[in-house]
């Protein structure tokens, strides 16, 4: 998928041969640097399309003197140095804190306008050498034009004059090699004064080059060539000028290259929905909603839907026992650990929230599915021993153990003894680990053993249908009668099978598949529980938004009310004044009562005014405060966030005591929670 995600050859070449890194500085580094290509895609930066030929036969050439580059070769040179000042521009243009890593990639890298002048100079964008490329070529073109004018005038003449005679077939020319000549019935062909090139595959007419152009073309043959001695010369010429520029040619399709491989990298991200998990020095795995890439994108194409796992392991818990029945997903889980820490010890984005945390292990241990090897008679049981003992002896604190149904192979009895031992053993030597077993020894060692720990792949017991989804903390069943009875095994033969057994063990794992099937009870009660609750939360939503809403209308209707009131009033003390207004009397004491009864409205009304605006002012600082209570309640650990006086966004990582430690892209950062601000996004 990466190769074919990737544009270049050497991109290609790089992806197939993929694989872990050799020390946590230089993953994590690289892991930084996809991360950052992938913002730039997912922000739409308007990055360069990584897309171009690689040039190294040209610089090869450039390392000879005396050497000509073709046409071609320079316009890839060319096209290849554009392609790399879009990108040295493209880090000069934004946020100088920002990509800090992809910055130091091309920190080293400079941009060449001469180099570029250089070239354009001489060749067009057409890829043609220009007239002006040296005074001679310019001299012989203009002879070339000059010379085929005439050919074409002396042409034309003829052929007008035999067409009139009627000796020219219905296609009156052709072009034999470069040359214009006349196609001319064959019976005819002795009229004509000219040079016979050849006939038509009938022999009904013959191609007569005119006499008049004989001489002319042979001239413009000649001039053709000095035309081409020139462009050789001039190609040479700048070929040796190109020579000094080979480094920075060099370092432009080195970086180029690497960002074909990012490029990659990111698009391969973008399918699978990966991300950049929080690394650790120390080791450990915490892969929150994660995803085996290859099972996600089947069930995509199947319009499926993936179960994501979430699996923890570390200093207390270092190793994970899964059991449960065949088919119900334990192999899938331990793949999926070891194919994504395989991808993060390579490079790449993982396809699991970027709240996991995973850390780098010095080596990765697998023993997964048959190897039996026919050509040197060794047996499965053989070749997992070899294994183990080699196990033995690299196995630490850095390790990561991979180890599929093990034990078994042999008798299930002193196999599964032997197991146990091998499981003690690597026990103490501290790795981590995730082991898939049958055996029953094995998941009660698990329980005993204080860093290690069981877990079951969940079993629908009434319908036997997998539930593909790891519960931690208790061994699972292999459900061996349940499958048989399923499956039209008479329940006899299966109490006959079960009598063959100890009552201890039949009772185990009949106390364990209970357990499982009331786990599963449970998990469903809790499930429904927390949809309920998420109803009612729902209703009391939109309960109060009613409430409110009905309040608010009341409070509307109460002012109208209050308004109607006052201006019925006003309207009753104005009539008082219409009625004892005279109009033959003195009105001078009720027109000074009424200036004054003005005055006093006037002056309550500007009162209201002004403590409408102050009530506004108060609830929106208010509303304001309460937003922000609000904002900052929805801050938790793996919420999206930005500064109050940023644009960067960030994801919370903890919270202690007010204060958030963030991650703003590769960055780390303590902040007052006040200083922050929530933001809708993917957690």
């Amino acid at each position: 998928m990466l190769q074919e995600f990737s544009y270049g050859d050497s991109a290609r070449a790089y992806m197939a041969q993929l694989s872990p890194l050799s020390t946590m500085k230089e993953c994590e580094t690289r892991l930084k640097e996809a991360r950052e290509f992938l913002s730039i895609r997912e922000e739409g930066q308007g990055f360069p399309r990584i897309e171009f030929d690689e040039i190294p036969k040209e610089l090869e050439l450039l390392k000879l003197k005396g050497s000509t580059l073709t046409v071609e070769g320079i316009q890839n040179i060319l096209r290849l140095t554009l392609l790399a000042h879009e990108v040295i521009d493209f880090f000069h243009q934004v946020d100088k804190v920002s990509y800090p890593h992809l910055r130091e990639r091309i920190n080293h890298v400079e941009k060449n306008p001469k180099l570029v002048q250089l070239i354009v100079k001489v060749i067009d964008d057409k890829g043609k050498i220009r007239n002006t490329a040296s005074p001679f070529l310019a001299e012989v073109r203009a002879a070339m034009d000059t010379v085929r004018k005439q050919i074409n005038r002396n042409f034309n003449r003829v052929a007008r004059d035999l067409k009139s005679q009627g000796w020219l077939a219905e296609t009156t020319e052709a072009f034999v090699g470069e040359r214009r000549v006349l196609s001319v019935l064959s019976g005819h062909k002795r009229k004509v004064k000219g040079h016979i090139l050849g006939s038509s595959k009938t022999g009904n007419w013959t191609f007569i080059e005119p006499s008049a152009n004989i001489e002319l073309n042979f001239e413009l043959e000649q001039l053709a060539d000095d035309e081409q001695r020139e462009i050789r010369r001039i190609l040479q010429e700048l070929t040796g000028k190109l020579m000094e520029y080979r480094p920075a040619l060099q370092s432009y399709q080195a970086i180029l290259v690497e960002f074909d491989i990012l490029q990659a990298k990111a698009r391969l991200a973008q399918l699978l929905k990966a991300d950049l998990p929080v690394l650790s020095q120390d080791p450990q795995i915490l892969l929150v909603d994660a995803y085996h890439p290859l099972l996600l994108l089947a069930n995509q194409r199947a319009k499926k839907k993936t179960i994501p796992q979430t699996i923890k392991l570390d200093k207390f818990s270092r190793i994970l026992v899964i059991s449960g029945p065949n088919a119900g997903g334990k192999s899938i889980t331990l793949k999926t650990v070891g194919l994504l820490q395989l991808m993060l010890q390579s490079g790449l984005l993982v396809p699991c929230d970027p709240t996991s945390t995973m850390s780098y292990f010095h080596a990765i241990l697998t023993d997964i599915g048959d190897n039996q090897s026919i050509e040197n008679q060794l047996s499965t049981y053989s070749y997992r021993l070899k294994r183990m003992k080699g196990f033995l002896e690299i196995s630490n604190r850095k390790t990561l153990l991979l180890l599929d149904e093990f034990g078994t192979g042999s008798d299930p009895d002193l196999g599964g003894a032997l197991a146990e031992v091998f499981f003690e053993e690597l026990y103490s030597k501290k790795p981590f680990g995730v082991i898939t077993t049958h055996y029953t020894n094995i998941k009660t060692k698990a329980a005993q053993l204080q860093n290690a720990v069981n877990g079951c792949m969940l079993f629908d017991r009434e319908s036997l249908e997998p539930l593909f989804e790891l519960s931690i903390g208790q061994p699972g069943s292999s459900f061996t009668f349940e499958v048989a009875e399923i499956n039209g095994i008479s329940v006899d033969l299966i109490e006959k099978a079960k009598g063959k057994l100890d009552d201890r063990k039949v009772n185990l794992d009949q106390l364990i598949a209970d357990l499982q099937k009331e786990k599963g009870k449970v998990s469903k009660l809790n499930g429904e529980m927390i949809n309920r609750e998420k109803k009612a939360e729902d209703a009391r939503v939109e309960f109060e938004k009613l409430r409110s809403k009905y309040e608010e209308r009341l409070a509307t209707q109460q002012k109208m009310v209050d308004k109607n009131n006052d201006l019925l009033t006003l309207g009753k003390k104005l009539q008082k004044f219409i009625n004892d207004y005279s109009t033959r009397g003195n009105n001078k004491a009720l027109l000074a009562e009424l200036r004054n009864f003005l005055g006093i409205e006037k002056g309550r009304t500007e009162e209201i005014k002004i403590k409408a605006k102050i009530k506004e002012k108060i609830q929106k600082k208010k509303t304001v405060k309460l937003n922000r209570k609000k904002n900052l309640d929805k801050i938790t650990v793996g919420t999206t966030v930005k500064l109050l006086a940023g644009k960067e966004r960030g994801t919370v990582l903890e919270l202690d005591n007010g204060i958030a430690l963030v991650a703003f892209g590769v960055f780390k950062s303590r902040v007052e929670i006040e200083k922050l601000e929530y933001v809708v996004g993917k957690k």
